[in-house]
């Protein structure tokens, strides 16, 4: 397939791509050189997800699991997202596009969706498992898509508006299933889960839902940590509490002699941030 008349089409190989790249980059020797014995993976597009979180990692560990995976529960049947569950006897995560709608819609006696353990790109992997993966333990999948193809004078690849052809990728899941132990932990929603799947503007899914969900994450902490917001902020008013400040809410309440009880929201963005000005907190 030609993206243009003198260029041969090429894609990346997926996000399963991970496990070779290890290998061949050196990361894995150099892993085990230096005595590493845990890894915690998670999506680039999730604002946020917390790296190497201590209860994840610690639950995987406790239970002596080679994988872990933390997942959130489904919004509604049709969200475009993974489950985790069994094939084969295995554990696996089976893509929403592979299960047929009225199984996506079961729902228990409370109302609960019976396959809603969405897979969230959340893993925790020993990395004696990662030296196992190869790429031939992973498996294809179709993935529809808008491919490049030459233009009518073949000198530039022009970008179809409808899918035009099938593309095979492998995903970082597709090892679950060798996996001995396997440890699947849910976490709420509100506190790890805030895709970018979609351009901005978009309803859901879009930097604005997850700088919406970041500020929404920041202002309940402080809130809990005793702080009062006065103002009425507009819809693109943010608040964040970095990361080297506090990794959950916790020691919020310490910054109040510095920055005072009140933050007005009324006013310009919020970034409460310990690296700011000498190691102490500002906000600006």
């Amino acid at each position: 397939m030609l993206e243009t008349g003198s260029k041969v089409g090429t894609a990346a190989d997926g996000n399963g791509g991970v496990y070779s790249a290890l290998k061949t980059s050196g990361q894995l020797q150099d892993m085990k050189k230096r005595g590493v014995k845990y890894v915690h993976c998670f999506s680039v597009d999730n604002a946020i997800a917390k790296v190497a979180d201590p209860i994840f990692v610690g639950y995987c560990i406790s239970r002596g699991s080679d994988v872990g995976n933390k997942v959130v529960w489904k919004s509604e049947p049709g969200e475009k997202v993974g489950i985790i569950g069994k094939r084969g006897g295995k554990s696996a995560v089976i893509e929403y596009s592979e299960m047929r709608p009225e199984d996506s819609a079961k729902r228990d006696t409370s109302g609960k969706l019976v396959y809603g353990a969405g897979n969230i790109c959340n893993h925790f992997y020993t990395v004696d498992f990662l030296k196992q993966v190869t790429d031939d333990s992973l498996i294809y999948h179709v993935a529809r898509k808008k491919i490049k193809q030459p233009s009518a004078d073949g000198k530039t690849a022009v970008t179809p508006t409808a899918n035009t052809g099938i593309k095979l990728e492998c995903f970082i899941f597709d090892c679950f299933g060798m996996a001995t132990q396997m440890a699947v932990l849910e976490g709420p929603r509100d506190e790890e889960f805030s895709p970018v799947k979609n351009a901005p503007g978009s309803a859901k899914d879009s930097p604005d839902s997850a700088r919406a969900m970041l500020t929404a994450q920041s202002k309940k902490w402080l809130e809990a940590a005793g702080f009062k917001f006065v103002g009425k902020p507009d819809a693109t008013w943010q608040c964040e509490v970095g990361p080297f400040v506090s990794y959950r809410g916790e020691g919020l309440a310490s910054l109040q002699k510095d920055l005072g009880e009140t933050i007005d929201c009324g006013s310009s963005a919020v970034r409460i941030d310990s690296l700011t000005v000498g190691g102490s907190a500002k906000k600006f």
